[in-house]
């Protein structure tokens, strides 16, 4: 069943074919049909979209990366290996607006859900294919899943204290960030299309993503010919930047500018070097880092978190506890932004999920479709094509849809 809405959403009236899974393609078109479109989720008989089993579970085939990114969803289960599955999805993808593949370079078209094969039969229709490496040049071929790209794309070199191990960013940014140019790609498309009447293709990868997140690292490294220093919570440009301990635990201090600098020496009575020639500007603090560094820790230990949490909000000084999950979840703050969401999924029960990072209208987030268990909407979108039962039964006790 599909969602209901008080209020018509921008992408209504959208069909999106997903054929995505992990967290980049089903992130894109999650974000599609947080704004009304439809989404129809198609995935390989038997387990589906991989992430369904990757643990914690919530319940049996929904595992949590998967319930992260799949809501506002119909799920098909179809077998794209065979003739009559390619058939079908070909057909839907006559019907549809967008399809959204992130298949190995070259998978697309031995199934036939290729931009050329598809555009054939819908000219309206757009095409984004999400790759690792992208569909050309000597790594084409080979599989793309964030860490790998982290560490491809020399993020993982920067990440961590300088002598420390190599630290992946738990939070897979170059997969959500591919998913987010996706998105944005798509609804560029959408709009060209009002102008000319046509679709068209949009292609994004894991590696150009990194490489566009890199841009002011490269820049430095340009000027400077030489591999940057791990900095760990810190920046390279800037000094004091990083995290401190106050005397009960850590505080990250943002001192970004010489205004903030003069501000926060006055609240933690460094007065006396606020005019020194090694700590006036910017650029001597970051030349006389270290110095500064055990100024600033000095005064920080003499107060709890709170305190200079405090004081320093009250200034204008960029400043935040380091928090758990748990404290960011109960932060006064957080709940009054609303993208907390929470719903009733059929078999899970009651279940929170993290809304878009979106607001329209000043209308608030809701969830529309639960996450869809395997192949929950088989039925249901093959009836809409027209299929009657009989052949429905068929086509399940063949195994092509499930």
């Amino acid at each position: 069943m599909r969602a209901k809405n008080c209020k018509m959403k921008p992408l209504a009236g959208i069909k999106v074919l997903d054929f995505s899974k992990v967290l980049a393609g089903p992130l894109c078109a999650q974000y599609l049909g947080d704004l009304g479109a439809d989404i129809i989720k198609v995935e390989p008989v038997g387990l589906g979209d991989e992430t369904r089993g990757w643990p914690p579970f919530r319940a049996a085939g929904l595992g949590t990366v998967f319930l992260s990114a799949n809501r506002n969803k119909r799920s098909i289960a179809i077998d794209l290996k065979t003739d009559d599955g390619r058939r079908i999805v070909q057909d839907i993808a006559k019907r549809s607006d967008v399809v959204i593949e992130s298949f190995g370079t070259g998978v697309a078209e031995r199934l036939g859900i290729d931009a050329a094969t598809l555009r054939a039969s819908n000219d309206r229709l757009i095409h984004c294919s999400i790759s690792g490496f992208g569909r050309s040049g000597p790594l084409k071929n080979s599989p793309g899943y964030d860490v790998i790209l982290q560490a491809f794309s020399g993020v993982m070199a920067l990440t961590g204290d300088e002598g420390g191990g190599y630290v992946r960013s738990p939070i897979s940014p170059i997969d959500q960030m591919t998913g987010s140019h996706a998105f944005s790609g798509i609804l560029a498309s959408l709009i060209e299309r009002q102008k000319t009447g046509k679709g068209g293709t949009v292609r994004v990868s894991l590696l150009e993503t990194a490489i566009g997140l890199l841009g002011y690292n490269l820049q430095t490294f340009w000027e400077r010919g030489v591999q940057p220093p791990k900095c760990g919570s810190s920046h390279e440009s800037l000094c004091p930047y990083q995290a401190f301990e106050a005397s009960d635990g850590p505080i990250m201090i943002g001192v970004a500018n010489d205004n903030l600098w003069r501000k926060f020496c006055k609240v933690a009575g460094l007065e006396a070097i606020v005019d020194d020639p090694k700590f006036r500007s910017n650029a001597d603090r970051v030349a006389h880092r270290a110095e500064t560094l055990d100024h600033v820790q000095a005064a920080l230990a003499r107060w709890p978190v709170a305190h200079w949490d405090s004081e320093l909000t009250k200034i204008g000084v960029p400043c935040s506890p380091i928090n758990s999950l748990a404290q960011l979840l109960d932060h006064p703050h957080t709940k009054s932004t609303g993208m907390i969401v929470e719903y009733e999924h059929p078999v899970a029960g009651p279940t929170k999920g993290v809304g878009q990072p979106i607001l329209f209208n000043e209308d608030a987030r809701s969830v529309g479709l639960p996450p869809p268990m395997h192949g929950q909407h088989t039925d249901e979108v093959l009836t809409e094509m027209g299929l009657l039962r009989e052949r429905i039964d068929a086509l399940r006790r063949s195994k092509i849809v499930a």
